[in-house]
């Protein structure tokens, strides 16, 4: 699905401040309790929010090295292999690729020593024809979505509360810079209280009166009546 400004803010939002309550998230973007829920429960059934879990660190918990595993299995064996990679702790992530590999994991591990007694579980089933590994010495850019958030965000446009909506600062809507005493008053073709400028209402229609010579129905005030025709009788 896409996502526009209002789903891109929620997500940022909730990504740096996991605790966050509906309440306090809905008065930091502007917008009403009801919305915030709303686009929630929209970004979870979508599945673009998958959950609000705790972000743990493999590193924290002792196990600082990581590596990446390529596999190669052996013809009709996959099922079984992903079954019984599935059962070993240290592999984090399982992938299947094209290429020289079939099937792409990441391990954790204590140590490098440690490193290979998950090794020899991970290829401790026949379907595992090679394995080759390779231990990663840095991590300078760690997984990240928030950009990608925010570029989805601007192929999907603006949604509400984020630059086009009343009170949001496009100065077009009550109490948005264009109301009495503003310096926009009635009559000035901005909007009126209660009423949106160019909308098309009667708020959107006022404006000063046409000058002499103009062609509006106010410009010369009533004219005489035109002389009666023949009755056509």
């Amino acid at each position: 699905m896409g996502i526009d400004r209002l789903d891109a803010r929620i997500i940022v939002l909730l990504a740096r401040e996991p605790r966050i309550g509906v309440l306090e998230m809905s008065r930091r973007l502007g917008v009403a309790r009801g919305t915030v829920q709303a686009r929630l429960d929209r970004l979870q059934a979508s599945g673009v929010i998958r959950g609000f879990g705790p972000e743990v660190d493999p590193a924290a918990l002792g196990y600082p090295v990581t590596a990446f595993a390529t596999l190669q299995i052996r013809q009709g064996q996959g099922a079984d292999v992903r079954a019984h990679l599935a059962t070993v702790p240290e592999v984090l992530e399982l992938h299947t690729t094209t290429g020289t590999g079939d099937m792409l994991c990441r391990l954790v591990a204590r140590s490098n020593a440690d490193l290979q007694r998950v090794i020899d579980r991970v290829v401790g089933i026949d379907g595992i024809v090679r394995a080759s590994t390779a231990i990663v010495m840095e991590n300078p850019v760690p997984l990240r979505v928030i950009p990608l958030v925010e570029q989805a965000a601007e192929d999907g446009g603006p949604g509400p509360g984020s630059g086009t909506g009343p009170g949001s600062g496009s100065g077009a809507g009550p109490g948005s810079g264009a109301g009495p005493g503003s310096g926009a008053g009635p009559g000035s073709g901005a909007a009126r209280a209660g009423g949106w400028a160019g909308a098309g209402g009667p708020a959107a229609t006022g404006g000063p009166p046409p000058g002499p010579g103009s062609s509006g129905p106010s410009s010369s005030g009533p004219g005489p009546s035109p002389a009666p025709g023949p009755s056509g009788r």
